[in-house]
């Protein structure tokens, strides 16, 4: 068994959905200690609802160079079942019946292990900074609460990308969440209906006339939660749903919310409703250039390692965002997880110690020449 996939598998039994990450960073910062590392914890988990704070190690420099800086996060969608991790034909699977949480335990075993190799085997480095958070999957939570004047890096990398080995990520989109709440009239149902407005059709009138799914190229839209009323013989008084649009152009964006809230406006005065909806940037988008000094390490770190370079542009968000977003160059690597998210998720062995070469060459080539 390799290193990093006993470290992996660890890390996979353990539940950590968003809010809940302890268990995972004890077994990170044992780690970290026992390969002699100064590593520490802030103080942001109270503050954002995560019984961990953002995990920091640092290793000084060996060799002139770039230092860099690896990200991963602990939390994982919330599982709906046991996991029980196996290893079947070269491939870790969870047979419980829910996540594997490859996304993104994998990241953090490969990193983990990919350093332990530089001080294993003394390898020369231009300084290595580690950092683990919580509360990415419900908005890069953890990211955004880390204190980032720490980094004295500002080229760093993330694995958080589900395709395979050798695709860089070039792009992630903008993202803006709204929490819609339409106000009607409470009437009894059976007896006096036309005294009622109902909340629950103005809402229905809005998300009907909203362009769901997939816009065009570069946007998305979705609705994912809904819920109103108090009684199947009451005119419902209120109705929440959660909306949410995603575009790679800013100002695209920006258009589009703009559409939505306007069909919101229209269902609510259509109905003789009244509307009121919260907005909350989720996060910033960013975009790279191949010729960028960040993505042609990382192609010729992924060459060095024998993975055919290709390049994309993600449809959701990652800690890279907010690195991004702060000035730093962080860019987001795929690293072989599929089916992420669904009880079929998996990751092959050959794939979680192919990252560790990967965070090596990252290393070296990162060094002056």
């Amino acid at each position: 068994m390799s290193d990093a996939l006993d470290l992996f598998l660890e890390l996979a039994a353990l539940p950590t959905p968003p809010g809940e990450e302890r268990a995972a960073a004890d077994v990170v910062l044992r780690y970290l200690r026992d390969l002699g590392l100064n590593a520490d914890e802030d103080d942001c988990g109270p503050s954002i609802g995560s019984t961990m704070g953002n995990i920091y190690a640092r290793l000084e420099p060996t060799a002139p160079g770039t230092p860099l800086f690896f990200c991963a996060h602990l939390d994982t969608v919330p599982p709906s079942g046991p996991l029980e991790p196996v290893v079947e034909d070269g491939v870790v699977r969870n047979t419980g019946g829910t996540i594997l949480g490859a996304d993104n335990k994998s990241a953090v075993a490969s990193m983990l292990e990919g350093v332990r190799r530089v001080l294993a085997e003394n390898r020369p480095h231009a300084g290595i900074e580690l950092l683990f958070t919580p509360m990415e999957e419900v908005g890069l939570i953890g990211a955004y609460a880390f204190d980032q004047s720490r980094l004295q890096a500002d080229l760093g990398y993330v694995y958080d990308q589900a395709a395979p080995i050798g695709e860089i990520i070039l792009g992630a989109p903008w993202s803006q969440s709204m929490q819609v709440k339409f106000h009607g009239r409470a009437a009894h149902s059976g007896m006096f209906p036309e005294e009622g407005r109902s909340a629950i059709q103005a809402a229905a009138r809005a998300i009907a006339d909203l362009r769901l799914g997939r816009v065009d190229e570069g946007t998305t839209a979705n609705v994912g939660v809904i819920d109103g009323g108090t009684g199947g013989n009451i005119v419902p008084e209120w109705c929440t749903f959660l909306a949410e649009a995603r575009c790679q152009d800013e100002a695209k964006l920006h258009d589009f919310v703009q559409e939505m809230l306007d069909a919101f406006s229209f269902a609510a005065t259509s109905t003789d409703c009244e509307v009121e909806t919260e907005l909350r940037k989720s996060y910033t988008g960013y975009r790279f250039k191949q010729g960028d000094d960040a993505v042609q390490l990382a192609a010729a770190a992924l060459a060095a390692c024998g993975h055919e370079v290709s390049y994309a542009l993600s449809g959701g968000g990652a800690d890279a965002n907010v690195f991004n977003e702060n000035g730093k160059r962080c860019v987001n690597l795929a690293n072989g997880m599929t089916d992420i998210h669904t009880p079929t998720e998996h990751i092959s062995v050959a794939d979680l110690d192919a990252m560790v070469e990967v965070t090596l060459a990252l290393v070296e080539g990162a060094l002056e020449r």
